[in-house]
């Protein structure tokens, strides 16, 4: 296998897990909570930043073969990811807008990819 499509891969899987980060802090962020203190020091809320901080090492690991150029190309499928996440486990329901900015972000990605 060529080490770009591996790197890749490794970019994009840092992708998801920071999108399973995103929808942990909002899952947490539902939750009342007594104080302000506790709102950022509770074990969803901790974990999601060990996410963020393991998404970026992905990242930055990926980024050794991978030109910096194709980077924000990778990282838009966030969106993508997060929209289907949301859909999943907050039950965010996809609008006509939304479906058609995530058609438009698959056609940038694929267009580039060729």
């Amino acid at each position: 296998m060529n080490k770009m499509f591996i790197y890749s891969m490794i970019y994009i899987f840092g992708v998801i897990v920071s999108s399973f980060a995103q929808i942990l802090l909002k899952k947490s962020a539902l939750i009342k909570r007594d104080s302000k203190i506790k709102e950022y020091l509770n074990f969803k809320t901790l974990f999601a930043y060990f996410m963020f901080f393991s998404a970026t090492l992905c990242t930055l690991f990926a980024y050794k073969y991978i030109p910096l150029s194709m980077g924000p190309i990778l990282g838009a499928t966030e969106y993508i990811f997060i929209a289907i996440l949301s859909y999943l486990f907050i039950k965010e329901k996809i609008s006509k807008k939304k479906f058609l900015g995530l058609l438009i972000i698959v056609f940038g990605v694929f267009i580039y990819s060729i």
